[in-house]
């Protein structure tokens, strides 16, 4: 999963720089399991370390933390945020979590589709 978009773009170290990532974010002994063998938590690490393989100048990311538990959801926010950090990468954050909005640099409220506060 980590390797398709390198694979996509020619990356001719894919499967290493799929590795590396993995590992970055604590999955290198589970790299030949399937996604239903690995726990939600583990998905969505799976999820940060393809978002951030191709080096997106621009990533989306819409509640990445909503469907887990707070311990988890604070472990991969904190990824997220590292990963951001050290990739350059421009984030883009939708989430209705008060503390993981806090951590960005600047916060955009909606309500019913129209901003409300900058």
């Amino acid at each position: 999963n980590v390797m398709l978009p390198l694979e996509l773009e020619g990356v001719r170290q894919a499967r290493d720089q799929a590795v590396a990532l993995l590992e970055r974010v604590g999955l290198g002994e589970r790299l030949r399991h399937y996604p239903r063998q690995l726990s939600g938590g583990e998905q969505q690490r799976v999820a940060l370390a393809r978002a951030f393989a191709p080096r997106p100048s621009i990533l989306f990311a819409d509640e990445p933390t909503g469907n887990l538990d707070s311990r988890t959801g604070a472990h991969i926010s904190d990824l997220l945020f590292e990963l951001n950090r050290e990739r350059g990468t421009t984030l883009v954050l939708v989430t209705h979590d008060e503390r993981l909005a806090a951590r960005c640099a600047r916060q955009l409220r909606l309500e019913g589709g129209r901003q409300v506060a900058a």
